[in-house]
């Protein structure tokens, strides 16, 4: 067997036992928390939660229904918030606006695990993604010209009229689509993981890292979490959770980089495949990426700032 078989099989094996550990870590809260959510929307709480907030919304150019898509996509993920959204008949503008808040704060329980799990402090992360989501919310419907000058989205029809589905019907449903999440979630992250491994192993992550240091530095980031920064932006979050735990693991990165990197991508991660579906259904593309690539950046220095005083207290 050739030195470059042998490399990428010694590359599999030492990252295939975090691998497995992070696969099954995300299985198990993946069922407990969409089960939970989906307990919560048969007894009515996450329709009472749209309504107390359902005034907030005006303060940001919004319906008070718009609550409920951004309820949705909060407790469970983004294609939850659009299937609510997409039923109210909004202009590009509030398209836009809903897509913001949606992009910096879904599917928090999920992620705010997996930020936990590498190193990031829970109230730390639902706080800044929380809030992000509702000041960029308030400063574009502040700054965003009116519907009519960005042109209106075609409404898809009204809201479909409330049908009640037996709880064993839900429940089967929802069972089939948490098994196909587990099924693509195990595949993605052990494929990520490898490909993470490999990368790094045969030194092409550091080439990676070379070609995007002007753009990390302009994001606050250091240079060395620059492949960690392309899977968050690539596939999310969860997905690549175990490439970041591996890095830790390995050395590669440190806490500092990677409370860094987690405050960035809290707000700003899945650019591929979310941020598409939300221009689809009317969201401004370029709005919905730079405005929250602007909230990140500034997080992330005024996030050095404090680390660099807090040190220099502490000498």
């Amino acid at each position: 067997m050739s030195d470059f078989s042998n490399k990428l099989i010694n590359s599999i094996k030492r990252v295939l036992p975090g691998t497995i550990k992070t696969c099954l870590w995300m299985i198990e809260m993946t069922v407990i928390v969409s089960f939970a959510v989906l307990v919560l929307r048969q007894f009515g709480i996450l329709d009472w939660l749209s309504r107390q907030l359902g005034p907030l919304f005006s303060h940001f150019g919004l319906p008070g229904e718009a609550a409920l898509a951004y309820v949705t996509g909060y407790f469970v993920n983004n294609y939850s918030a659009i299937a609510v959204a997409v039923t109210l008949g909004l202009d590009v503008r509030q398209m836009t606006i809903l897509a913001v808040m949606a992009l910096c704060s879904h599917n928090m329980f999920i992620e705010t695990s997996v930020q936990k799990m590498t190193g990031s402090k829970v109230w730390d992360v639902v706080l800044v993604r929380t809030l992000s989501g509702i000041i960029l919310a308030f400063v574009l419907n502040l700054i965003l010209p009116s519907g009519d000058v960005l042109g209106t989205l075609a409404a898809t029809g009204e809201a479909d009229a409330a049908v009640a589905v037996p709880f064993m019907q839900q429940l089967g449903a929802w069972a089939i689509s948490t098994l196909k999440l587990c099924v693509k979630m195990t595949i993605l992250i052990t494929l990520l993981n490898f490909l993470q491994a490999i990368l790094t192993d045969f030194g092409i992550a550091k080439i990676i890292s070379r070609f995007l240091k002007p753009l990390m530095t302009v994001f606050g980031l250091p240079e060395k979490v620059s492949f960690l920064w392309i899977i968050a932006n690539v596939v999310g979050l969860g997905y690549g959770a175990a490439a970041m735990k591996e890095e830790l693991r390995g050395g590669n990165v440190s806490t500092d980089d990677v409370d860094l990197l987690n405050t960035h991508i809290g707000i700003a991660h899945s650019n591929l495949e979310d941020l598409t579906l939300f221009a689809s259904v009317g969201g401004i593309w370029w709005v919905l990426l730079l405005s929250r690539w602007a909230m990140a950046a500034v997080l992330v220095w005024g996030r050095r700032g404090i680390m660099g005083i807090t040190k220099k207290s502490g000498e």
